[in-house]
């Protein structure tokens, strides 16, 4: 497994972009090696803070192979970068990798947290009819993570995996979970140091449920 891309973008305004009218979605080909903070890569942008600026949505993470599976149901290539995520994988199955995995890419460390959720921006971006419904359908959603060692990291690192939960969920579950399965959901909110934003997500699926809130 390893990192084939690693892409960066700045904010721009656009008007297609959704209520904010300004996106960063556009991440290009950085070279050599790229800084890793605890908030995303250098010279990299988020331009929806209130929706992307979470710091478990710190680096997001696309596989080649899941470009490669969509290239000819768009009926385009589709160059690393083009969904706006920061590391495009190769090897890496995203789909199966679990909340709470640990990976040492360069001298960083990250940490899974949360699937890609599609939105009107990333639908205007590509210009695809129902890309919503179709990229929801489809599951590929790449994975978020948190930076858990900061360092830095550069096309061609190898991706160690250092930790995998015993008992993990899975980011393809937890893309069920988003969407309402409750017996996944209750099993992340049972996870040790999963991301808060699954609560929110457990108050509109669970509703009046107790929620133990997450350490």
């Amino acid at each position: 497994m390893r990192i084939l891309s690693v892409n960066v973008g700045r904010a721009v305004d656009a008007e297609w972009a959704g209520d904010l009218r300004r996106t960063a979605i556009d991440k290009r080909r950085a070279e050599g090696r790229v800084a890793v903070h605890g908030n995303g890569l250098a010279g990299d942008e988020r331009a929806d803070t209130a929706n992307h600026g979470h710091r478990d949505q710190a680096v997001y993470a696309y596989a080649r192979e899941d470009y490669d599976w969509w290239e000819p149901r768009m009926g385009r290539d589709l160059r690393d970068g083009r969904f706006g995520e920061n590391l495009t994988t190769s090897g890496a199955d995203l789909t199966g990798a679990l909340l709470g995995e640990r990976w040492r890419v360069g001298t960083a460390v990250l940490e899974v947290t949360y699937p890609r959720i599609p939105c009107v921006v990333f639908r205007n971006w590509l210009d695809e009819r129902g890309w919503v419904r179709r990229f929801t359908e489809a599951g590929r959603t790449g994975a978020y993570f948190r930076v858990i060692e900061e360092g830095e990291l550069g096309a061609g690192d190898e991706i160690e995996v250092l930790d995998r939960p015993a008992d993990g969920v899975t980011i393809g579950e937890a893309f069920r979970a988003y969407h309402g399965d409750g017996d996944l959901l209750l099993r992340i909110l049972a996870q040790p140091g999963r991301s808060d934003k699954w609560d929110r997500v457990a108050q509109r699926v669970l509703g009046s449920r107790t929620v133990a809130p997450a350490s």
